[in-house]
């Protein structure tokens, strides 16, 4: 059965207005008057705002993988996995990250946020310089891995991708390119801080193989038992750790906007809820099947986002431009792919 563009978007309506309540309500606690419920009910349309615009190419890459994926398992991740993206990144993980920085209980942590904000805030910018080294080098090696692929048939800018798919012969490629930017970028940077980044950049590098190997490991399983709930369980652990690089730059950013983390849970939650929306759209309604190129639009996003979290650890870069960057490539992916479907007349065929 078709559903509408809204139908799929009704839950996400729903958590808006919620989540809109909640930030007025937190707003009149905080403040105890109008204006400053007026002001924190305006972050957290922006806060929900630029987790959308961050995260088209996201809800893009997840609908690729989930195509391929049991219905158990697809429900499991648009179960579960949204509340891992939105309690786990969106309020556990900043949490986590001062705990360790601070060298505090969780505890101490959630005291911490609630009554003393610009000091959570600045232990968070202050940890920024490794998450964006991990974030980057993840997301750098899952566009390469996109592009530089043998197994890849459809090509948008021919010029780039013929190459970098006739260098998928060559092993370790990919993992070669990122290490050598990171070991260029830990450089450039001063002494005090090259270490780190080089650290976390290494680590982001690992954690992306260590998760293509159990990925193939319970696929074999999977086609050895023939039974989808291993290969269902390898994809669903690679869309988790693909969320959480993604959600870095958010959750980082949000920062510049407000310090209360309350405040940024609920902001980021809405915007997250409108990805698992788009997601599950997207795989309902094979759009990726009917616009060829706006997968490749995700990827070099992803690409490009990469290349913004590595740029961060010497300059900032607004979120808004990050997302205006990657909305932008998609849009014209999909105005690419429109051109196509016009010109060789294949709207219907790549529907049915």
């Amino acid at each position: 059965m078709a559903h509408s563009t809204l139908h799929y978007f009704r839950w996400a309506f729903i958590v808006t207005a919620i989540g809109i309540a909640l930030a007025g309500w937190l707003g009149w606690v905080t403040y105890g008057n109008i204006g400053g419920m007026l002001s924190f009910l305006m972050i957290g349309v922006v806060l929900a705002i630029l987790e959308i615009s961050l995260s088209f190419d996201n809800a893009i890459v997840n609908a690729n993988k989930l195509k391929d994926m049991t219905p158990v398992w697809q429900k499991r991740f648009l179960t579960w996995g949204i509340l891992i993206a939105v309690f786990g990144m969106r309020i556990i993980f900043p949490l986590a990250v001062v705990a360790i920085a601070a060298k505090i209980g969780p505890w101490a942590a959630i005291k911490l946020a609630a009554t003393e904000p610009d000091t959570y805030a600045h232990i968070m910018h202050e940890a920024h310089l490794g998450i964006a080294a991990f974030g980057g080098a993840f997301l750098m090696m899952v566009a390469l891995n996109f592009f530089i692929s043998e197994a890849k048939e459809v090509d948008w800018i021919r010029m780039v991708e013929c190459h970098l798919r006739r260098c998928a012969s060559i092993r370790g490629l990919q993992i070669t390119v990122v290490a050598l930017i990171l070991l260029v970028f830990a450089s450039i940077l001063p002494e005090g801080e090259s270490a780190t980044f080089l650290f976390a950049g290494l680590f982001g590098l690992v954690t992306f193989t260590v998760v293509e190997i159990i990925g193939h490991l319970l696929d074999s399983y999977e086609e050895a038992q023939a039974t989808a709930r291993a290969g269902g369980l390898g994809a669903f652990l690679y869309l988790e750790v693909l969320d959480a690089s993604f959600s870095f730059d958010g959750v980082i950013g949000a920062f510049a906007l407000t310090q209360n983390l309350f405040l940024i849970a609920i902001g980021l939650g809405i915007g997250a809820m409108y990805v698992r929306s788009m997601t599950i759209m997207l795989v309902e309604k094979k759009t990726l099947a009917q616009f060829r190129y706006l997968e490749h639009g995700a990827f070099y996003s992803i690409f490009a986002l990469a290349v913004i979290m590595f740029a961060q650890s010497m300059v900032h870069v607004h979120e808004m431009i990050t997302g205006l960057i990657g909305a932008g490539l998609i849009l014209i992916a999909l105005y690419s792919s429109m051109r196509y479907n016009r010109k060789n007349g294949s709207e219907t065929s790549t529907a049915e």
